[in-house]
């Protein structure tokens, strides 16, 4: 840090000066990349942008962040893209980057494993059905009445029931 008044202000306005340039410089360059990405995706709006990106890029050679020359050489660059993509010079082609193929490629396996385990417990259920016809083909029908249960009830109506007085009677005799 320097100890002399004037050198101590000095640091002070450059700090301020560096950060309003790096402002404006991110901004020029976020002002380009939107035009950019806009001619990519739709004409319409490239055309809106294109005079507010100019402005920008005016701004910036102003203010002394980049130079005149370079700020024409900026401005003819996005206008002849422009103009070459809406003549018909010039066709777009989306490029993809290894991040959407990656996603692409991950999305296919997914719908792959998802088409997988839905086939096989189609086939699970079309087995477990095909089984549960075979055991109903299988078993017997039920027969009416079994003959212990008729000889039971046959026995039980055959003999009278004893009461007290007949046990009794028994009894005495």
């Amino acid at each position: 840090m320097p100890n002399i008044k004037s050198a101590k202000k000095r640091v002070l306005v450059n700090d301020k000066k560096n950060e309003r340039n790096r402002m404006l410089n991110s901004e020029l360059r976020t002002a380009i990349k939107k035009f950019n990405n806009a001619v990519e995706t739709d004409i319409a709006v490239a055309q809106q942008l294109l005079p507010e990106t100019m402005s920008i890029i005016d701004k910036a050679a102003t203010k002394g962040i980049i130079t005149k020359n370079c700020a024409d050489n900026h401005k003819a660059k996005l206008s002849k893209r422009l103009s070459d993509i809406q003549s018909g010079k010039k066709e777009i082609v989306i490029k993809k980057d290894n991040k959407t193929i990656a996603a692409e490629k991950r999305a296919e396996k997914v719908a792959r494993e998802e088409a997988a385990k839905a086939e096989a417990k189609r086939i699970a259920e079309e087995k477990k059905a095909a089984k549960a016809a075979e055991e109903a083909a299988a078993k017997p029908k039920a027969k009416k009445a079994t003959k212990k249960v008729e000889k039971t009830e046959e026995a039980t109506e055959a003999k009278p029931k004893r009461t007290r007085a007949k046990k009794a009677e028994k009894t005495e005799e």
